[in-house]
């Protein structure tokens, strides 16, 4: 199956499908996982040389250490002329627009199966990425994470989810805050990854301000379409050297009561209970997943 878990791909950077300098710049970028977008952002004229692309792309991107993602056309459109064109250069994850049920993954299931037998790879080690841009989508998150255990993750939309909802975008995200809670409530109702939705406007500090709002909310990774913010996207859902320290003290503190029998002890200002300490627990898990040190 796809390398690297879920939870430790922090940053998704979407690239236009048919823009080969696009594709090298975003190599170079520390992002985790590179998406080949076929669809919206490849005008109709471009996708066969889109298509060709990916036959340099996806080797030049694994080779500079990144999963491969693309996102292809609906396949009622042309995902099915989508996929035969790119599953022979073993793409990691397909990401599907505007996935508002099971119906459409059950159908990506069953496709991906053929390509993969057709083209000698492992049944089943394609992942499926549902891209959530409509309320329907939103809130039928664990109907289509049951439909295929390929998906292990799915991506929140803004754009076309603001469209949708008749609301008006902003910097600030107002329009789908409750889009947003909802969507990772139901993603961890479901045990799969919630991919926060990228920040479209511009400012690396105003992306990153917002990164850090997604992961106070729970989020643990992002998506981005500029290769110029995947760097501060990417440092603010990182746990820092502080935080890091901290929750060694908030164990530290909570397993020396626990030896003496006390269930709940202070520290500071603030009273460490079980959650509390799970949660730290959970931190200096991910920070050791993520190699880092305090």
């Amino acid at each position: 199956m796809t390398a690297k878990r879920p939870d430790l791909r922090l940053v998704w950077l979407f690239g236009s499908g048919a823009d080969a300098g696009a594709h090298e710049q975003m190599a170079g970028s520390d992002a985790d996982v590179l998406i080949q977008d076929l669809e919206d952002s490849t005008p109709p004229d471009l996708r066969g040389k889109a298509r060709a692309l990916s036959a340099t792309t996806f080797p030049a991107w694994r080779e500079a250490g990144k999963l491969v993602c693309v996102r292809i056309n609906t396949l009622d459109t042309l995902g099915l002329a989508d996929l035969a064109a790119v599953m022979p250069h073993r793409p990691d994850v397909i990401a599907y627009p505007k996935a508002d049920g099971a119906a459409a993954i059950h159908a990506l299931h069953a496709a991906l199966a053929q390509e993969e037998k057709r083209h000698g790879l492992g049944v089943g080690s394609t992942e499926i990425l549902p891209v959530c841009e409509t309320a329907l989508g939103v809130v039928s998150v664990r109907e289509m994470a049951a439909a295929s255990p390929r998906v292990k993750a799915a991506l929140l939309g803004s754009e076309d989810l603001t469209t949708d909802l008749c609301a008006e975008r902003s910097q600030e995200g107002t329009e789908i805050d409750y889009a947003r809670r909802r969507f990772l409530l139901e993603c961890r109702a479901a045990a799969i990854e919630p991919v926060d939705a990228p920040f479209t406007f511009d400012g690396a500090d105003v992306a990153a301000a917002e990164a850090r709002f997604a992961r106070r909310l729970g989020y643990r990774s992002k998506s981005a379409v500029r290769v110029s913010h995947v760097a501060a996207v990417r440092a603010a859902l990182l746990p820092s050297a502080a935080e890091i320290a901290h929750a060694r003290v908030v164990v530290h503190t909570f397993e020396e009561a626990l030896a003496r029998g006390i269930d709940r002890v202070q520290l500071g200002e603030h009273w460490l209970e079980v959650p509390t300490y799970r949660n730290a627990q959970r931190l200096l898990a991910r920070a050791q997943a993520l190699s880092l040190s305090s």
